[in-house]
């Protein structure tokens, strides 16, 4: 099985993330593409108030519900604690008999892989893909080309089997999304209807 995973906090997810989850799944032709929502992201404590993992998940599990082969995950929430990707590429390469996972990242995060814990124990198992907006791809090439961060980059990606994944872009953020909403501007259109109501009967984010 090609086995596609896109991990976050989907706090709270909206439709960037599944414009990048359906050409993810097409273009790579994956099997099965998996939203796993983390647990306790590691990187984000203390930094904000993070919505419960049941409530992102739920949510998770709404806005994919009519998406063929592409799943909400709750692997990271059932092992609890903090959530490290060592820890889930193993589980799922163990729990799908998969050879073929493909890592799925925004270009904000591949030039930041130096910060993630133990990708030792994970680099050889997985294949880096790198989805990219056209005004991200550029800036990215611009950044690649400039001395001060080749070195960087070339630690960070020469050492993955890498793909680059050019998406529509959309200009939307989870950040964005949760300040509409303490602002009391619409959703619609930006994160699923379902979603919408799940986040409006449980008063999130206000």
């Amino acid at each position: 099985m090609r086995i596609g995973i896109l991990g976050g906090t989907f706090d709270p997810v909206h439709t960037g993330h599944l414009i990048a989850a359906v050409n993810a799944r097409d273009e790579l032709k994956l099997d099965k593409l998996l939203l796993v929502v983390a647990n306790r992201p590691w990187q984000k404590l203390g930094m904000r108030e993070i919505t419960p993992a049941e409530v992102r998940l739920e949510m998770v599990q709404a806005a994919v519900k009519d998406l063929p082969n592409i799943d909400a995950c709750d692997i990271e929430i059932k092992r609890g604690g903090l959530s490290y990707t060592a820890d889930t590429i193993s589980e799922i390469k163990s729990s799908h008999g998969s050879d073929k996972i493909y890592l799925l990242v925004g270009t904000d995060v591949a030039v930041e892989l130096d910060t993630w814990q133990r990708v030792e124990e994970f680099r050889e198992d997985v294949h880096l893909v790198v989805i990219s907006r056209p005004k991200e791809q550029s800036d990215y090439m611009r950044l690649f080309d400039s001395h001060i961060m080749e070195e960087k980059l070339a630690a960070n990606l020469l050492d993955w089997k890498v793909t680059f994944l050019m998406i529509p872009a959309l200009d939307v953020s989870s950040s964005v999304l949760r300040a509409r909403i303490r602002n009391k501007k619409s959703l619609d259109f930006l994160v699923p209807k379902s979603v919408i109501d799940i986040i409006s009967s449980k008063k999130l984010y206000c």
